[in-house]
Protein backbone atom coordinates (compact mmCIF):
# COMPACT_ATOMS: atom_id res chain seq x y z
CA UNK A 1 0.00 0.00 0.00
CA UNK A 2 1.43 3.15 -0.85
CA UNK A 3 1.67 6.23 1.23
CA UNK A 4 2.10 9.62 -0.72
CA UNK A 5 3.88 12.24 1.03
CA UNK A 6 1.47 15.50 0.48
CA UNK A 7 3.11 17.93 3.25
CA UNK A 8 6.62 19.00 4.19
CA UNK A 9 8.14 20.72 6.62
CA UNK A 10 11.48 22.14 7.07
CA UNK A 11 13.22 24.30 10.26
CA UNK A 12 16.65 25.93 11.38
CA UNK A 13 16.60 26.38 15.24
CA UNK A 14 19.80 27.52 16.80
CA UNK A 15 20.74 25.40 20.06
CA UNK A 16 22.80 28.26 22.44
CA UNK A 17 25.01 25.87 24.87
CA UNK A 18 25.31 26.77 28.36
CA UNK A 19 29.17 28.24 28.04
CA UNK A 20 31.46 28.11 25.42
CA UNK A 21 33.95 24.65 25.00
CA UNK A 22 37.05 24.37 23.23
CA UNK A 23 38.79 20.70 22.00
CA UNK A 24 42.34 20.59 20.28
CA UNK A 25 41.32 22.41 17.18
CA UNK A 26 40.30 25.60 19.58
CA UNK A 27 43.69 25.77 21.34
CA UNK A 28 45.71 24.89 18.22
CA UNK A 29 43.71 28.44 17.06
CA UNK A 30 41.88 26.71 13.81
CA UNK A 31 38.69 26.92 15.30
CA UNK A 32 36.92 29.23 17.72
CA UNK A 33 35.05 28.05 21.17
CA UNK A 34 31.84 26.40 20.09
CA UNK A 35 29.25 28.47 21.51
CA UNK A 36 25.88 27.09 19.76
CA UNK A 37 24.30 23.81 17.12
CA UNK A 38 22.25 24.58 14.35
CA UNK A 39 19.61 22.04 13.97
CA UNK A 40 18.30 21.23 10.50
CA UNK A 41 14.37 19.89 10.90
CA UNK A 42 12.57 18.00 8.51
CA UNK A 43 8.68 17.04 9.58
CA UNK A 44 7.01 14.91 6.38
CA UNK A 45 3.08 14.23 6.52
CA UNK A 46 1.99 11.60 4.08
CA UNK A 47 -1.66 11.00 2.19
CA UNK A 48 -2.77 8.39 5.01
CA UNK A 49 -1.86 10.52 8.20
CA UNK A 50 1.73 9.59 9.54
CA UNK A 51 3.63 11.69 10.49
CA UNK A 52 7.72 11.18 10.73
CA UNK A 53 10.30 13.70 11.80
CA UNK A 54 14.47 13.75 11.14
CA UNK A 55 17.00 16.06 11.72
CA UNK A 56 20.50 16.86 10.64
CA UNK A 57 22.80 19.51 12.11
CA UNK A 58 25.92 21.85 11.96
CA UNK A 59 28.49 23.10 14.59
CA UNK A 60 29.73 26.60 13.87
CA UNK A 61 29.33 27.38 10.56
CA UNK A 62 26.82 25.86 8.00
CA UNK A 63 23.49 25.94 9.53
CA UNK A 64 21.89 28.47 7.13
CA UNK A 65 23.51 26.42 3.82
CA UNK A 66 21.62 23.38 5.16
CA UNK A 67 18.52 24.75 5.22
CA UNK A 68 18.53 26.80 2.25
CA UNK A 69 19.18 23.38 0.38
CA UNK A 70 16.61 21.87 1.81
CA UNK A 71 14.27 24.25 0.78
CA UNK A 72 15.74 24.10 -2.67
CA UNK A 73 15.30 20.42 -2.82
CA UNK A 74 12.38 19.36 -0.65
CA UNK A 75 9.61 19.63 -3.44
CA UNK A 76 11.31 16.85 -4.84
CA UNK A 77 9.00 14.71 -2.41
CA UNK A 78 5.72 15.36 -2.88
CA UNK A 79 3.30 13.02 -4.27
CA UNK A 80 6.01 10.55 -3.55
CA UNK A 81 5.77 7.32 -2.52
CA UNK A 82 7.49 7.91 1.71
CA UNK A 83 7.93 3.87 1.57
CA UNK A 84 10.91 4.51 -1.43
CA UNK A 85 13.44 5.75 0.71
CA UNK A 86 16.40 4.59 -0.89
CA UNK A 87 14.82 5.84 -4.11
CA UNK A 88 14.31 9.52 -3.12
CA UNK A 89 17.66 9.59 -1.15
CA UNK A 90 19.19 9.47 -4.90
CA UNK A 91 16.57 12.10 -6.63
CA UNK A 92 17.02 14.15 -3.48
CA UNK A 93 20.90 13.86 -3.95
CA UNK A 94 20.65 14.02 -8.26
CA UNK A 95 18.31 17.60 -7.51
CA UNK A 96 21.24 19.06 -6.21
CA UNK A 97 24.52 17.28 -7.83
CA UNK A 98 25.85 20.52 -9.40
CA UNK A 99 26.87 21.39 -5.41
CA UNK A 100 28.55 17.84 -5.38
CA UNK A 101 26.90 14.14 -4.04
CA UNK A 102 28.84 14.91 -0.49
CA UNK A 103 29.10 17.52 2.42
CA UNK A 104 26.57 20.39 2.99
CA UNK A 105 24.16 19.63 0.16
CA UNK A 106 23.89 15.24 1.65
CA UNK A 107 23.89 17.01 5.49
CA UNK A 108 20.83 18.35 4.43
CA UNK A 109 19.27 15.23 2.71
CA UNK A 110 19.96 13.69 6.15
CA UNK A 111 16.92 15.33 7.62
CA UNK A 112 14.64 14.03 5.18
CA UNK A 113 16.04 10.80 5.23
CA UNK A 114 16.25 10.08 9.12
CA UNK A 115 12.51 11.12 8.95
CA UNK A 116 11.47 9.16 6.34
CA UNK A 117 12.92 6.11 8.03
CA UNK A 118 11.15 7.46 11.23
CA UNK A 119 7.93 7.33 9.42
CA UNK A 120 8.64 4.11 8.15
CA UNK A 121 9.04 2.51 11.52
CA UNK A 122 5.78 4.34 12.77
CA UNK A 123 3.66 2.76 9.84
CA UNK A 124 5.34 -0.52 11.40
CA UNK A 125 4.48 0.46 15.27
CA UNK A 126 8.02 -0.52 15.97
CA UNK A 127 11.10 1.42 17.59
CA UNK A 128 13.49 2.11 14.29
CA UNK A 129 15.93 -0.01 16.11
CA UNK A 130 13.74 -2.94 16.30
CA UNK A 131 12.30 -2.30 12.50
CA UNK A 132 16.63 -2.51 10.98
CA UNK A 133 16.78 -5.93 13.15
CA UNK A 134 17.97 -5.36 16.85
CA UNK A 135 21.00 -7.18 18.39
CA UNK A 136 20.37 -5.19 21.96
CA UNK A 137 18.11 -3.89 24.01
CA UNK A 138 20.56 -1.42 24.96
CA UNK A 139 24.01 0.02 23.80
CA UNK A 140 27.27 0.76 26.35
CA UNK A 141 27.14 4.29 26.30
CA UNK A 142 29.80 6.84 27.62
CA UNK A 143 29.61 10.54 28.39
CA UNK A 144 31.99 13.14 26.58
CA UNK A 145 30.11 16.63 27.30
CA UNK A 146 32.30 16.97 30.52
CA UNK A 147 35.57 16.10 28.86
CA UNK A 148 36.20 19.21 27.31
CA UNK A 149 40.21 21.01 27.43
CA UNK A 150 38.27 24.26 28.08
CA UNK A 151 36.91 22.95 31.48
CA UNK A 152 39.67 22.86 34.68
CA UNK A 153 40.46 19.73 35.78
CA UNK A 154 38.59 20.09 38.55
CA UNK A 155 35.18 20.30 37.15
CA UNK A 156 36.03 17.15 34.39
CA UNK A 157 36.48 15.03 37.64
CA UNK A 158 33.18 16.16 39.00
CA UNK A 159 31.35 15.41 35.90
CA UNK A 160 33.16 12.01 35.82
CA UNK A 161 31.36 11.53 39.26
CA UNK A 162 27.73 12.91 38.29
CA UNK A 163 28.14 10.87 34.69
CA UNK A 164 28.98 7.58 36.51
CA UNK A 165 26.34 8.18 39.22
CA UNK A 166 23.40 8.82 36.61
CA UNK A 167 24.36 5.04 34.71
CA UNK A 168 26.73 6.02 32.14
CA UNK A 169 28.84 3.39 30.62
CA UNK A 170 32.47 5.19 30.42
CA UNK A 171 34.20 8.42 30.09
CA UNK A 172 35.97 10.09 27.38
CA UNK A 173 38.32 13.11 27.66
CA UNK A 174 39.73 15.50 24.82
CA UNK A 175 43.27 15.69 24.13
CA UNK A 176 45.15 17.13 22.14
CA UNK A 177 46.67 20.03 24.03
CA UNK A 178 49.60 21.97 22.48
CA UNK A 179 51.47 20.92 25.85
CA UNK A 180 51.50 17.21 26.23
CA UNK A 181 52.34 17.04 29.36
CA UNK A 182 49.06 18.77 30.04
CA UNK A 183 47.30 15.58 28.70
CA UNK A 184 49.07 13.33 30.32
CA UNK A 185 48.54 15.31 33.35
CA UNK A 186 44.99 15.05 32.70
CA UNK A 187 44.45 11.75 31.87
CA UNK A 188 46.42 10.28 34.89
CA UNK A 189 43.99 12.42 36.95
CA UNK A 190 40.84 11.00 35.56
CA UNK A 191 42.48 7.53 35.46
CA UNK A 192 42.63 7.42 38.89
CA UNK A 193 39.30 8.88 39.60
CA UNK A 194 37.62 6.50 37.43
CA UNK A 195 39.65 3.75 39.17
CA UNK A 196 38.23 1.01 36.80
CA UNK A 197 34.66 1.34 37.58
CA UNK A 198 33.74 2.48 34.15
CA UNK A 199 35.64 2.32 30.70
CA UNK A 200 38.10 5.60 29.49
CA UNK A 201 38.26 6.97 25.87
CA UNK A 202 40.41 10.43 25.03
CA UNK A 203 39.83 12.62 21.65
CA UNK A 204 42.68 13.87 20.00
CA UNK A 205 40.23 16.01 17.41
CA UNK A 206 42.85 15.48 14.60
CA UNK A 207 45.54 17.68 16.24
CA UNK A 208 48.63 15.41 16.34
CA UNK A 209 51.01 14.97 13.43
CA UNK A 210 52.31 11.49 12.87
CA UNK A 211 55.60 11.96 15.01
CA UNK A 212 53.34 13.19 17.54
CA UNK A 213 50.30 10.64 17.37
CA UNK A 214 53.49 7.81 17.86
CA UNK A 215 54.53 9.09 21.28
CA UNK A 216 51.15 9.87 22.60
CA UNK A 217 49.75 6.49 21.75
CA UNK A 218 53.01 5.16 22.73
CA UNK A 219 52.74 7.14 26.51
CA UNK A 220 48.58 6.19 26.30
CA UNK A 221 48.89 2.04 26.53
CA UNK A 222 49.49 1.73 30.05
CA UNK A 223 45.62 3.30 30.72
CA UNK A 224 43.97 0.32 29.02
CA UNK A 225 41.87 2.67 27.15
CA UNK A 226 38.98 1.58 24.85
CA UNK A 227 40.33 3.58 22.47
CA UNK A 228 41.74 6.85 21.48
CA UNK A 229 39.91 8.96 18.85
CA UNK A 230 41.54 10.89 15.63
CA UNK A 231 44.69 10.97 16.74
CA UNK A 232 45.41 12.02 12.90
CA UNK A 233 43.81 14.24 9.78
CA UNK A 234 40.49 12.04 9.63
CA UNK A 235 41.58 11.58 6.28
CA UNK A 236 45.19 10.51 6.78
CA UNK A 237 43.98 6.69 6.27
CA UNK A 238 48.02 5.61 6.11
CA UNK A 239 48.91 6.61 9.24
CA UNK A 240 45.81 5.82 10.49
CA UNK A 241 46.42 2.03 9.69
CA UNK A 242 49.92 2.38 11.19
CA UNK A 243 48.89 3.52 14.22
CA UNK A 244 46.14 0.58 14.41
CA UNK A 245 48.72 -2.06 13.52
CA UNK A 246 51.23 -1.19 15.92
CA UNK A 247 49.13 -0.17 19.48
CA UNK A 248 47.32 -2.40 21.21
CA UNK A 249 44.94 0.29 22.02
CA UNK A 250 42.44 0.70 19.60
CA UNK A 251 42.60 3.28 17.21
CA UNK A 252 39.00 5.45 16.02
CA UNK A 253 37.76 7.69 13.71
CA UNK A 254 35.38 8.83 10.83
CA UNK A 255 32.99 11.46 12.80
CA UNK A 256 34.39 14.01 10.14
CA UNK A 257 33.24 11.84 7.08
CA UNK A 258 30.96 13.39 5.13
CA UNK A 259 30.42 10.37 2.70
CA UNK A 260 30.09 6.41 2.53
CA UNK A 261 32.94 6.51 0.15
CA UNK A 262 35.19 8.46 2.50
CA UNK A 263 34.68 5.92 5.09
CA UNK A 264 35.05 3.23 2.38
CA UNK A 265 38.74 4.05 2.20
CA UNK A 266 39.56 4.16 5.98
CA UNK A 267 37.63 0.54 6.33
CA UNK A 268 39.32 -0.93 3.15
CA UNK A 269 42.73 1.08 4.80
CA UNK A 270 42.57 -1.37 8.17
CA UNK A 271 42.73 2.11 9.39
CA UNK A 272 40.37 2.04 12.36
CA UNK A 273 39.23 -0.59 14.78
CA UNK A 274 35.85 1.72 15.55
CA UNK A 275 33.73 3.00 12.77
CA UNK A 276 32.65 6.43 13.83
CA UNK A 277 30.04 7.30 11.42
CA UNK A 278 27.76 10.76 11.89
CA UNK A 279 24.36 9.84 9.80
CA UNK A 280 23.74 13.35 9.55
CA UNK A 281 27.28 13.78 8.41
CA UNK A 282 26.88 10.88 5.87
CA UNK A 283 23.60 11.92 4.36
CA UNK A 284 21.12 10.41 6.36
CA UNK A 285 20.17 6.49 7.76
CA UNK A 286 20.17 4.89 3.94
CA UNK A 287 23.87 5.69 3.54
CA UNK A 288 24.72 4.82 7.09
CA UNK A 289 23.93 1.56 7.11
CA UNK A 290 26.28 1.23 3.89
CA UNK A 291 29.14 2.14 5.89
CA UNK A 292 28.17 0.02 8.69
CA UNK A 293 27.84 -2.60 5.98
CA UNK A 294 30.88 -2.14 5.22
CA UNK A 295 32.10 -2.06 8.86
CA UNK A 296 30.89 -5.24 10.08
CA UNK A 297 31.98 -7.50 7.28
CA UNK A 298 35.48 -6.05 8.50
CA UNK A 299 34.89 -7.33 11.87
CA UNK A 300 35.06 -3.55 12.85
CA UNK A 301 33.48 -2.36 16.36
CA UNK A 302 30.74 0.79 16.06
CA UNK A 303 30.74 4.36 17.91
CA UNK A 304 28.94 6.59 16.16
CA UNK A 305 29.53 10.49 17.02
CA UNK A 306 27.10 12.63 18.63
CA UNK A 307 22.63 12.75 17.69
CA UNK A 308 22.44 9.69 20.27
CA UNK A 309 18.86 10.23 20.00
CA UNK A 310 19.17 8.59 16.39
CA UNK A 311 22.60 6.69 16.65
CA UNK A 312 21.17 5.01 19.56
CA UNK A 313 18.69 2.74 17.16
CA UNK A 314 21.86 2.19 14.70
CA UNK A 315 23.78 0.97 17.18
CA UNK A 316 21.50 -1.57 18.53
CA UNK A 317 21.17 -2.80 15.29
CA UNK A 318 24.61 -3.06 14.57
CA UNK A 319 25.72 -6.80 14.79
CA UNK A 320 29.54 -6.36 16.34
CA UNK A 321 30.46 -4.15 19.48
CA UNK A 322 28.94 -1.23 19.83
CA UNK A 323 28.98 2.15 22.09
CA UNK A 324 26.81 5.45 21.79
CA UNK A 325 27.79 8.62 22.81
CA UNK A 326 26.04 10.84 25.45
CA UNK A 327 25.15 14.19 25.30
CA UNK A 328 23.10 16.26 26.68
CA UNK A 329 22.99 19.44 24.82
CA UNK A 330 20.24 18.17 22.49
CA UNK A 331 17.77 17.55 25.33
CA UNK A 332 15.93 20.75 25.28
CA UNK A 333 15.06 20.02 21.94
CA UNK A 334 13.02 16.94 22.66
CA UNK A 335 10.03 16.15 24.66
CA UNK A 336 11.48 12.54 25.30
CA UNK A 337 14.63 11.32 27.51
CA UNK A 338 16.98 8.15 26.83
CA UNK A 339 16.97 5.59 29.79
CA UNK A 340 19.97 5.00 31.05
CA UNK A 341 20.57 1.94 32.63
CA UNK A 342 23.95 -0.03 34.19
CA UNK A 343 26.02 1.51 31.67
CA UNK A 344 23.89 1.03 29.08
CA UNK A 345 21.37 3.47 26.91
CA UNK A 346 18.23 1.50 26.56
CA UNK A 347 16.19 1.07 23.53
CA UNK A 348 12.71 2.56 24.24
CA UNK A 349 9.65 0.95 23.15
CA UNK A 350 7.80 4.12 21.78
CA UNK A 351 7.75 4.06 17.51
CA UNK A 352 10.11 5.59 15.16
CA UNK A 353 13.35 7.70 16.67
CA UNK A 354 10.73 8.37 19.78
CA UNK A 355 11.20 11.64 19.79
CA UNK A 356 8.70 15.15 19.30
CA UNK A 357 10.11 18.55 18.79
CA UNK A 358 9.63 20.73 22.12
CA UNK A 359 8.08 23.87 22.68
CA UNK A 360 11.68 25.69 23.51
CA UNK A 361 12.92 24.03 19.95
CA UNK A 362 10.00 25.78 18.22
CA UNK A 363 11.24 29.10 20.11
CA UNK A 364 14.34 28.70 19.13
CA UNK A 365 13.68 28.29 15.21
CA UNK A 366 15.17 30.91 12.97
CA UNK A 367 13.82 30.23 9.98
CA UNK A 368 10.91 27.93 8.65
CA UNK A 369 8.86 26.71 5.67
CA UNK A 370 6.32 24.38 4.28
CA UNK A 371 5.83 22.72 1.08
CA UNK A 372 2.63 21.15 0.11
CA UNK A 373 0.27 21.05 -3.35
CA UNK A 374 -0.42 25.22 -2.71
CA UNK A 375 3.38 25.17 -3.28
CA UNK A 376 6.40 26.41 -0.80
CA UNK A 377 5.39 29.26 1.17
CA UNK A 378 7.88 30.28 4.35
CA UNK A 379 6.79 31.35 8.36
CA UNK A 380 7.30 34.32 10.04
CA UNK A 381 9.52 34.81 12.96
Amino acid sequence: MQSRIVDVRISLANLPLSQPISDAKVLTGRQKPLTQVAMLFAEITTDDGQHGIGFSYSKRAGGPGLYAHAREIAGELLGEDSSDIARLWTKLCWAGASVGRAGLSTQAIAAFDVALWDLKAKRANLSLAKLLGCHRDGVPCYNTSGGFLSSPIEEVLESVERSIASGIGGIKIKVGHPDPAVDLARLKAVHRAIDGRVALMVDANQQWSRANALRMCRQMEEFGLVWIEEPLDAYDVEGHAALAATFDTPIASGEMLVSAAEHFAMIDGRAVDFAQPDAARVGGITQFLRVTARAAEAHLSLAPHFAMELHLHLSAAYPHDAWVEHFDWLDPLFNERQALQDGRMMVSDRPGLGISLSDQARAWTVASCRIDAKGLSDTAH
